[in-house]
């Protein structure tokens, strides 16, 4: 079944998560353009949009008139967080995330993301500031709490709900987990049955099996995958496909893969220019090789400051993949 907020269906409910220097502008294109339910932006910090740095507004750039597009918002203090929403929206954002599951210590230690989860009443401000800013649907992005001994995600849900949120997304992770050892999709049930909104489910969805695994031990509305896309940027599709019956996709090989590849890193130093456009096209790069086999042939294309030489060099291992293949 579809996900609704409001008078936006996400349909399939299969979401790209929010990940910090990934999930930018180029990457969500490409990862809707296989088929997305909603892709969510990179993390902005709420201050940082409002007074116009000019990292956190190219996060903003998002395609706004996108229906299956969510602008996600950090930070500690309402008013900032009020204003943000409301920047955001004007700029025609259609669903605004609250983030309060980052778990990286630059976040928590400056009382955002998962340390929000400490202080529920706090967190509440937040989210009361941001739903009385906007007209659009709010969204909640969280963990299932601090640590073992603070796992009040259920908690936090309920009160978010009753702020006016209309769906919660839950890592299975505490924060003092990170990313470490195996989400915990079962206790995500506590969540869906605290709640009447939509729940998405997160962590360690990697595949169509351990997409399904994670739906039957949560009992949740849907699917957020992060790392698991990665180099795959068709993977949602292959999710929603197996799930939901949806088209599946044809996932590119040798030459439609190179093809795939280039101009994803064509669009990444369009994006950010060249300097900056070769360091972050650098991980990217390394994750295709990677997912294709092609280990052995990074270090000149991951290294490489010349752009035409580095497709030259990614056409020729693709292609040198499909001879070994014949």
């Amino acid at each position: 079944m579809p996900a609704k907020l409001a008078d936006i269906t996400l349909e399939p409910p299969v979401l790209l998560a929010p990940l910090a220097g990934i999930t930018d502008l180029p990457f969500r294109q490409l990862v809707a353009s296989f088929g997305a339910g909603l892709v969510v932006s990179e993390m902005v910090a709420s201050q940082e949009v409002v007074q116009a740095r000019p990292l956190a507004r190219a996060r903003a750039e998002l395609g706004f008139d996108q229906a299956a597009t969510s602008v996600q918002l950090a930070g500690r203090e309402p008013y900032w967080m009020a204003e943000a929403a409301k920047y955001v929206a004007g700029q025609g954002a259609r669903i605004i995330d609250i983030n309060m599951g980052c778990p990286a210590k630059k976040v928590t230690n400056g009382y955002s993301g998962s340390a929000l989860m400490k202080d529920l009443d706090h967190a509440l401000r937040l989210i009361d500031a941001v739903v009385g800013a906007v007209d659009v649907p709010v969204t909640l992005k969280t963990r299932l709490g601090w640590d073992d001994g603070l796992l009040n995600a259920p908690e936090l849900a309920r009160r978010a709900e009753a702020a006016g949120v209309r769906m919660v997304t839950i890592h299975g992770r505490t924060r003092c987990q990170f990313y470490k050892g195996q989400a915990d999709w079962a206790a995500i049930a506590r969540v869906k049955a605290a709640v009447g909104v939509p729940v998405i489910a997160n962590g360690d969805i990697t595949s169509p099996d351990s997409a399904a695994q994670a739906l039957a031990a949560s009992g949740a509305d849907g699917v957020m995958i992060g790392r698991g896309a990665q180099g795959r940027p068709w993977l949602l599709a292959q999710v929603a496909a197996a799930l939901y019956g949806r088209p599946a996709p044809v996932v590119p090989q040798n030459d439609a893969l190179a093809d795939l590849v280039v101009g994803h890193y064509q669009a990444m130093l369009g994006f950010y220019g060249l300097e900056l456009g070769l360091k972050i096209a650098r991980k990217h790069l390394l994750w295709y090789l990677e997912a294709a086999g092609l280990e052995g042939a990074r270090a000149p294309i991951i290294t490489g400051d010349d752009p035409a030489q580095v497709i030259r060099l990614l056409r020729a291992a693709f292609a040198q993949q499909e001879r070994a293949a014949a």
